[in-house]
């Protein structure tokens, strides 16, 4: 691959990245001070960004405490001073994450008349804002995640079983705030942007049901304890709905998503002298599925003598079958691609989470180029088995073609563009 394509689907990528920084896009959305406290709360993995820039905004005259994924947290130079920051465990909740929920839900309940409830969300939310309902545990909860996520479930599924057996998420947050406002500011990581599945969302109305979420686990099979099934069966988990009084008070605003940032990555594009076209940004399905998909799009535009950009976004998945599997969206996604494409000349990619971390490998993502398949072969790798096992990410590991950018602190999942040269 030549340097300069190279170089271009890295800015692409990084342009995506920072439009969606939250010292940029959340100071427009921040309401004024109250007349009374400040309690600024949050989850995912933007949270801490995201508090530093509410906390610069005003000047320190808040408190409050936010939680973030493990290595999420600030940089060496920054520092908060009047929230509190909380790293906890992601994907797959811990104790600590569930200490965190515990004193943001008690924040909210503290509150009185003349004081407001900032709560500042991102992607990750969902896990790390984690508050077992009574009578289910968190080993309970965290078996559950682990099938969900291995099981090929959209994350509106998953996200609408998380509401059913939490005391924090599907609107309870601003619940327990009630009567005092609560305004919720959130960086979108999901396909359509529903405020309820941003965080699984703990300041906003639940339209969904404690029977949805059975018949969720029951399609993909996924085993519950007693206890689970009583809270579904018996209506105790049941959330707030969006008519409810308690959630009146409640205002939500996106400030950042997938579509802003796929429009920051095609106006690099334009630059460059490519005609950008963005696929969408909310594509869902299964990473080599959408990958086969992406490459036939491909393969048609080759030799038609223009130079494009095919850009998209979303949350792809992988149903993880082999007991070793790694999984790793973006990369599974890039090495399905590279096999059917078959070495067409003229076309690279690259596709990257955009928080920094695909899947549970050390890249954000990957790259690759007309002589991917034949690099590997050359060195004795198997992309086929690869694919099968889920360890693309290993693959593109060994051809050193993984893109590396450490936590990003914001996410708006899920990053792809496609350069294919004219002829």
């Amino acid at each position: 691959m030549a340097d300069e394509q190279r170089a271009l689907l890295r800015a692409l990528f990084d342009d995506a990245v920072a439009a969606a920084d939250p010292a940029i896009c959340l100071p427009p959305f921040l309401p004024p001070h109250p007349a009374g406290r400040l309690v600024i709360v949050g989850a995912g993995k933007a949270a801490a960004s995201m508090a530093l820039a509410a906390e610069e905004h005003y000047d320190g005259e808040c408190e409050g405490l936010v939680v973030t994924r493990y290595g999420h947290g600030l940089k060496e130079d920054e520092n908060l001073t009047s929230i509190a920051l909380i790293e906890a465990g992601h994907p797959v909740p811990d104790d600590t994450g569930v200490e965190a929920a515990w004193r943001i839900k008690a924040l909210a309940a503290g509150l009185h008349q003349g004081d407001l409830l900032l709560c500042l969300l991102s992607g990750g939310a969902s896990s790390l804002l984690v508050l077992p309902a009574p009578g289910i545990t968190l080993g309970e909860k965290q078996a559950i995640t682990r099938a969900l996520l291995n099981s090929g479930a959209k994350i509106s599924e998953i996200n609408c079983v998380r509401r059913h057996l939490s005391g924090i998420k599907g609107g309870r947050l601003a619940e327990a705030a009630y009567p005092t406002p609560t305004v919720t500011c959130a960086i979108s990581d999901v396909p359509g942007d529903k405020p309820g599945d941003i965080g699984s969302g703990p300041t906003v109305g639940d339209p969904t049901t404690a029977l949805d979420a059975r018949l969720i686990l029951e399609r993909y099979a996924i085993p519950v304890s007693p206890a689970v099934s009583v809270l579904l069966k018996s209506g105790e988990g049941e959330s707030p709905k969006p008519t409810d009084l308690k959630l009146s008070r409640s205002e939500f605003h996106i400030i950042a998503n997938a579509d802003s940032s796929l429009k920051a990555a095609a106006k690099t594009a334009e630059a460059a002298g490519y005609r950008a076209v963005i696929l969408g940004g909310a594509i869902e399905g299964e990473a080599r599925v959408v990958a086969q998909a992406h490459a036939r799009i491909a393969a048609e535009a080759i030799g038609k003598g223009r130079r494009l950009a095919l850009i998209s976004g979303g949350e792809t998945t992988v149903e993880v079958r082999s007991p070793a599997g790694q999984g790793g969206r973006n990369t599974e996604y890039l090495l399905a691609l590279a096999w059917h494409l078959g070495g067409h000349q003229g076309v690279s990619a690259i596709a990257c989470d955009t928080d920094g971390i695909d899947g549970t490998g050390p890249f954000a993502g990957a790259i690759i180029d007309s002589d991917t398949l034949k690099r590997g072969k050359d060195r004795g790798l198997d992309a086929s088995w690869f694919l099968s096992a889920h360890n693309a990410g290993r693959f593109f590991e060994l051809l050193e073609d993984g893109v590396t950018t450490g936590p990003t602190r914001t996410n708006v999942n899920d990053f792809r563009a496609i350069l294919i040269e004219g002829t």
